[in-house]
């Protein structure tokens, strides 16, 4: 069976503000990288078949040694499939010389009203052996919260 890693998070805003977030770079850029990282965002494209190529810089990477250099990741993500207010799937390439980060990981942004809110589902598939899983599922929590604070009223 092949490794799935997931999270999820109830947010306090409409799926169509949460599919926003998804789709908006000064938003992604804001909310998206994880606890002990910020992100930048080089090229955009925000149409399915585009996607964009985000640089993920460690605020210390003396404990989590980065996938393109010592205190970077750098992945090209491209838009599969864009379904206003329901659905984001994106594909993840690493650039990195470590074959345990090779091939294309395919996260799936599932969003369902939830009363006033948004249930936010996140799917991966096909990561990367070199990816370490708790970390990994630690990592997409962190964003969670991040969109929520992002979102919510007064975070």
């Amino acid at each position: 069976m092949s490794r799935v890693d997931r999270g999820s998070r109830t947010i306090g805003a409409a799926p169509a503000a949460v599919y926003g977030a998804l789709v908006d770079r000064a938003a992604l850029e804001a909310w998206l990288p994880p606890d002990g990282m910020r992100g930048r965002i080089e090229r955009w494209d925000p149409r399915p078949g585009g996607g964009f190529r985000m640089v993920l810089t460690y605020l210390d990477p003396a404990g989590s040694p980065g996938k393109t250099s010592d205190a970077t990741d750098v992945v090209d993500v491209g838009f599969a499939e864009l379904v206003p207010a329901r659905r984001v799937v994106q594909t993840a390439v690493f650039q990195a010389d470590d074959p345990a980060y090779a091939g294309t990981m395919t996260m799936t942004w599932h969003l369902a009203a939830a009363g006033d809110g948004t249930e936010v589902t996140v799917t991966a598939t096909g990561v990367p052996p070199g990816i370490d899983q708790a970390a990994h599922q630690e990592g997409i929590a962190s964003s969670l919260a991040h969109l929520a604070a992002y979102l919510e009223p007064g975070g």
